[in-house]
């Protein structure tokens, strides 16, 4: 392998993982550590990775949020066969929570399959999808919008998901890191209200496309050992369902 092929390929190592040390690569592109923190070091003058002590990090916004509409193109099949897999935990008379998001609006059309299902959210944009179903229950948090996601959040919101309580939560993430074993999201208002939909059901399903592994946002939503189930698409890294494996996560991986 060309040097510039492997560093290439370190570099979508690290786009997976965030994080990796020098005795991980070596492993992984059968050359020695010294081979590798020689490409670290010119990945660093690039300024795509941060050398660290035994390893690399990648460099990325932490609170970069791209608005919901550009999200909603991006993964669509991926974000649908999720969704599909998705609505197989849900049951008639299930109280149901959704978190805004992409993945969780695609959720929606299964739903309106169903009938005698409760629903609460805190997207603008579910509610509105939802609202012609006369078979649905469907509850919108109060709370203040934030426009990037058509999302309620706050005080309001947080004090009407304290007064109930839920079957199953469905939830998207703009991180997973298998290094810490946690799931993040650029806002620290919005982690809030995730994180109180997952204490407050009892089961929790992440929804997750592959592009999301290994990202790191500005604010912790919950540990990994606090999700029950995560559906995947196939594009995971080989190792990934074994690494949340050790987190007691479930997995579910699907074809688009």
């Amino acid at each position: 392998m060309f040097m510039e092929e492997r560093k290439a390929q370190i570099l979508e190592y690290l786009r997976h993982m965030s994080r990796a040390s020098v005795h991980d690569l070596s492993l992984q592109f059968n050359v020695s550590d010294s081979t590798i923190r020689r490409d670290l070091k010119e990945l660093e003058e690039t300024d795509n990775i941060k050398r660290t002590h035994g390893g690399a990090i990648l460099l990325q916004p932490v609170s970069f949020e791209a608005s919901i509409g550009d999200r909603k193109k991006d993964y669509i099949k991926e974000k649908q066969a999720i969704a599909k897999k998705a609505s197989e935990f849900i049951n008639p008379g299930d109280a149901i929570l959704l978190d805004s998001g992409t993945t969780t609006y695609e959720l929606v059309k299964e739903l309106k399959t169903f009938s005698n299902l409760s629903i609460v959210t805190n997207s603008i944009i579910i509610m509105q999808e939802l609202a012609d179903n006369p078979g649905l229950d469907v509850m919108l948090l109060g709370g203040n919008l934030r426009r990037e996601t058509s999302a309620l959040v706050g005080p309001f919101a947080e004090q009407s998901l304290n007064m109930i309580r839920i079957d199953k939560a469905f939830i998207g993430t703009n991180g997973i890191d298998l290094y810490e074993g946690i799931i993040t999201t650029p806002n620290l208002t919005e982690s809030r209200i995730k994180r109180m939909m997952i204490t407050n059901a009892r089961h929790t399903i992440l929804m997750s496309d592959h592009s999301k592994i290994g990202k790191v946002n500005f604010a912790k939503v919950a540990d990994l050992t606090e999700i029950d189930f995560c559906i995947v698409d196939e594009d995971v890294p080989a190792h990934f369902e074994e690494d949340m494996n050790r987190f007691n996560v479930n997995v579910h991986i699907v074809k688009p």
